[in-house]
């Protein structure tokens, strides 16, 4: 990745700033790896990535650092293709089914969430993963910076989940989670709520609640209290429950519903606009004679 370069400025000379191309006003507009990641094409990171591969074009131009900034105006293409000006904020419940994972390929040749989604439904980034073997509720959308916004502890969205748990466990021991929890490779959890539910038999239903949601923290904390968990359900992700949705089935979240879940808790700019509220016309009164202007 090569740096930001500037050219020298003279004293008391204003210089005339370019209205498009790469070498156009840096105050302008909002930094590309940004505008590709709310365009859903991919995460911050990912699109600074591309860029420092060369794959990103402006204006028929090579962009050679993350910190251009536009405006959606320009000629934006990502290995040749046009981008879109970002669309209106879209949220989907997708019922994640066991045996699928969440990413766009796998080397290993595994099925995808991405290759079982409806064909209809446009190009969406998931909120936060689920991995190989879980269930249940994942958050699609087609606004990358809604998505890293809503991933971030400090949302303080609490992650709802049911353990299906092989072994011996009591409440008294599971409630060792609330203080929080280092394994033993060092990994640190924070406080994990664990509610024994019901015992079947060798295996235990349990309720856990968390909103870290770091890599299989569920299995992993759980084994460290010498359970083996053999299937896990999110029910829950913050204010959107997983509900009856069928395994595999998606459901868009409207706009009204994400505003008042969301507003507050995410930057303003990354809500979804909602239609203005449609005003009724009064009705007279019975009786009430209405004058009209010729």
């Amino acid at each position: 990745m090569t740096d930001r370069r500037e050219t020298n400025r003279t004293r008391n000379r204003r210089q005339k700033r370019p209205s498009s191309g790469p070498d156009r006003d840096w105050q302008d507009g909002e930094r590309i790896a940004k505008y590709l990641a709310r365009a859903g094409i991919a995460s911050r990171r990912e699109a600074e990535a591309m860029i420092e591969r060369g794959e990103v074009r402006i204006n028929g131009r090579k962009l050679t650092t993350p910190a251009f900034k536009v405006t959606g105006r320009e000629d934006i293409r990502v290995n040749g293709k046009p981008i879109k000006a970002h669309e209106p904020t879209r949220v989907w419940r997708y019922h994640k089914p066991s045996g699928l994972i969440t990413t766009t390929s796998d080397p290993e040749g595994r099925r995808t969430i991405f290759e079982e989604l409806p064909k209809s439904l446009p190009r969406t980034i998931t909120i936060g993963r689920l991995d190989l073997t879980t269930e249940g509720i994942l958050l699609l959308t087609n606004d990358g910076g809604l998505a890293r916004a809503m991933e971030l502890p400090k949302t303080g969205f609490i992650r709802h989940y049911r353990a299906r748990a092989h072994g011996k466990i009591t409440q008294d021991e599971l409630d060792t989670l609330k203080g929080g929890v280092t394994l033993d490779d060092g990994t640190r959890y924070t406080s994990i709520e664990a509610e024994l539910e019901r015992e079947t038999g060798t295996n235990n239903w349990i309720n856990v609640r968390l909103t870290e949601g770091k890599n299989r923290e569920v299995r992993k904390a759980l084994e460290h209290l010498g359970l083996k968990v053999n299937r896990l359900i999110r029910t829950q992700y913050g204010p959107f429950e997983l509900g009856d949705l069928r395994p595999g089935a998606v459901e868009e979240i409207s706009a009204e519903q994400l505003r008042t879940a969301l507003e507050g808790v995410v930057p303003d700019n990354l809500l979804p606009e909602t239609a203005p509220p449609v005003r009724e016309r009064r009705k007279p009164p019975p009786g009430r004679r209405v004058h009209r202007r010729r």
